[in-house]
């Protein structure tokens, strides 16, 4: 992918954007900073298989906001919203689990409803599209190490079907890109984020999940589980900055081009464990017990890091949440919630 064109850059007062998986965690915060910097129109369309309109609601009333319920896997559902749209989001997709559970209909969504995202922005002549991958196309097997750029190879020794599945989507889905770029002059840009965690977060994402879950065994009084020695490195990446992502690259010039959008730094799971124990005020030590066989969570393993500076150079990014005052904030909307419920 080269990394010198430049494409169209949009003016948010101007334009309706579409976000497609929009009652997610990053849609719902994308909505909400395309809002605050007064966008047009939002189109939040979702199937709302996975998607809850509790994500959305604080929103739905804003004028500039339209919801669309329409499924990936019918175009004439695509055709029907994008059509007088300048810029589209595509955030719908399987993850990882859903690979594990459900690799048919994962398959299907991610690779065919891309498809028929970017067929439909063809068609209505959408002026770009914000393409979410992830760091999975680097692969999870055994060996990863160093700095993981853009240009990397994959990797699939040793990891688990369903991972090497997702990111195998995932690449399919950077080439479709490309692939509308080069033969039709569809502007895009690929961001590939780390494991994205925040208020509003679900339990549908492994390594994500592995903070709720911590926090959970915490406050029930039970000492946290670490499924290794503690060492092993994960990649995090705040849900506003991902927002401030994909945002960022609607604004930019850049096309044709994918980049990493991760966070200021890797952290260990034993370093991760700590700052929930901190935000419990809890002296409870962790305990090492192996996941058992079959169980889908990503652990890297490797001592690698995941650099963010094309992503600068590209689209004028950079994270700023730091992982301990992201999980704060996390938590703290986690027990805000709960305090909501039983009243």
């Amino acid at each position: 992918m080269t990394q010198n064109k430049q494409g169209q850059a949009l003016d948010l007062k101007h334009s309706r954007i579409l976000i497609a998986g929009a009652a997610s965690l990053v849609g719902s915060h994308t909505a909400d900073l395309l809002l605050k910097e007064g966008v047009r129109e939002v189109l939040l369309l979702d199937n709302f298989a996975f998607g809850s309109m509790d994500a959305i609601a604080h929103i739905q009333d804003d004028p500039r906001v339209k919801i669309v319920r329409a499924d990936l896997m019918r175009l004439p559902d695509l055709l029907a919203a994008t059509e007088g749209v300048d810029g589209v989001i595509h955030l719908a997709a399987y993850m990882t689990l859903g690979f594990s559970q459900t690799p048919w209909q994962a398959v299907d969504v991610n690779i065919r409803g891309a498809q028929n995202m970017l067929e439909a922005c063809r068609a209505n002549k959408v002026k770009k599209v914000i393409f979410a991958s992830s760091n999975a196309v680097y692969g999870y097997g055994t060996g990863i190490k160093g700095a993981l750029v853009e240009q990397g190879p994959f990797h699939s020794t040793g990891a688990p079907p369903a991972a090497i599945l997702y990111g195998a989507s995932k690449i399919m889905g950077e080439q479709l890109c490309r692939q509308y770029h080069q033969n039709h002059g569809l502007d895009y840009v690929v961001l590939r984020y780390s494991t994205v965690y925040g208020e509003r977060q679900h339990y549908r994402a492994a390594n994500s999940l592995y903070i709720m879950e911590t926090y959970d065994q915490i406050r029930s009084g039970k000492a946290p589980v670490l499924p290794g020695d503690g060492s092993e490195t994960k990649h995090f990446v705040h849900v506003s900055d991902v927002a401030r992502a994909n945002v960022a690259a609607l604004q930019s010039q850049a096309t044709d081009v994918a980049v990493n959008v991760s966070g200021p730094a890797p952290i260990t799971t034993g370093e991760l464990v700590q700052l929930v124990l901190d935000y419990c005020k809890s002296d409870l030590k962790p305990e090492v017990r192996p996941d058992p066989p079959g169980k889908v969570r990503l652990t890297s393993g490797g001592a690698f890091h995941i650099p963010h500076d094309l992503a600068y150079q590209m689209i004028g990014w950079k994270p700023v949440v730091e992982m301990r005052e992201g999980v704060n904030r996390l938590l703290a909307w986690r027990e805000s919630k709960e305090k909501n419920q039983s009243h």
